[in-house]
């Protein structure tokens, strides 16, 4: 059996896509969510093909950075030979007792299709402005911030948005507001 629900997150490079799900995670309760990182099974292959640290390419360093253009030609190339390749690989990874899955990275229509079209979903843009995200060391990177990876799903149409500019109240409401709706599949799911 499935999940009951996919909340499915979207935004750009230091939004803050982590630090929500953590959020979201924290209010779902572990028990209940499994989290899944489109990205993870991209960096497995990749740092395989290439013989680089894995564990620095999983986290928020400047050897991710360094690599990140690279990977996401990569990405590009075995996304057009099969959209759906990391969709499936993460959703491998899933722990199907739990009703609620999380997919923190979602990056290009192609994802959110792949998600929308097996599983109940929420679609969640996180959002912060350039000011705060260039506070959480974000500087425009040719090639990589005006790249599909940034921008195919800007005009996505989302079910939530998220404000991550560091107004605690506005992100608890909003917050609040995904678990509303989770609880509604999540309850219509039990029955």
């Amino acid at each position: 059996m499935g999940p009951a629900v996919v909340i499915i997150l979207c935004g750009k490079r230091k939004c803050g896509k982590d630090y929500v799900a953590d959020r979201l995670v924290a209010l779902l309760t572990d028990n209940v969510c499994s989290v899944l990182r489109l990205s993870k099974p991209l960096k497995e292959q990749y740092a395989k093909d290439h013989a680089l640290d894995l564990g620095r390419l999983l986290d928020a360093s400047e050897y991710k950075e360094a690599h990140r253009k690279d990977m996401i030609t990569w990405g590009e190339e075995t996304r057009r030979r099969d959209p759906a390749y990391f969709c499936r690989l993460a959703s491998q990874d899933a722990d199907n007792s739990k009703p609620v899955w999380l997919v923190t990275d979602t990056r290009r229509p192609t994802d959110m299709d792949y998600f929308k079209g097996l599983y109940a979903s929420i679609t969640v843009r996180v959002t912060a402005s350039d000011e705060v995200r260039a506070g959480r060391n974000w500087t425009f990177t040719a090639g990589v911030d005006d790249a599909a990876s940034e921008c195919a799903l800007d005009s996505y149409p989302c079910d939530v948005f998220v404000e991550n500019d560091g107004n605690a109240t506005e992100l608890s409401r909003a917050l609040q507001n995904i678990y509303a709706r989770v609880q509604r599949f999540v309850d219509g799911h039990e029955k």
